[in-house]
């Protein structure tokens, strides 16, 4: 018998062992925090959009969850200017939004790139959230 459904004498404690497995349980649904991909402007006034993007993801970790941002990320050593890059940059982001639980789309403009964004997601039977400036959810 598993040693855990026994007490400290050795007799079988079904009542404990179920609230024990229930404790572990909640502890690992709290712990659980989904991927969640953040979609909002970068192009245009870049340093907003970029003081925004980190209020998004700021925003997502308060939410318990973790922010995927690649326009955050690979506009630090990529040129958003150069076509061939800013192509590389966005399938790179593509493939990330794979790897997500979630599509959370931030801000109130949706930009070309966000726009191919939402399409694989759709595609992807992907959860969509869509969210004000403010972080104020809202429904499509």
């Amino acid at each position: 018998m598993n040693r855990l459904k026994l007490n400290k004498s050795g007799y079988p404690d079904p009542t404990a062992y179920a609230a024990l497995v229930a404790v572990s349980k909640s502890e690992k649904a709290r712990a659980y925090k989904p991927l969640v991909y953040i979609a909002s402007p970068f192009a245009g006034d870049i340093s907003a959009n970029i003081a925004n993007a980190k209020k998004y993801c700021k925003f997502a970790v308060r939410r318990n969850a973790i922010p995927v941002a690649p326009h955050l990320l690979y506009p630090q050593f990529m040129d958003d200017s150069d076509t061939e890059q800013r192509k590389l940059g966005l399938f790179f982001a593509l493939v990330l939004l794979g790897k997500c639980d979630e599509l959370w789309v931030c801000g109130d403009t949706i930009s070309r790139g966000m726009s191919a964004e939402i399409a694989k997601a759709t595609k992807r039977g992907m959860p969509i959230r869509y969210f004000t400036t403010e972080c104020n959810e809202v429904s499509r």
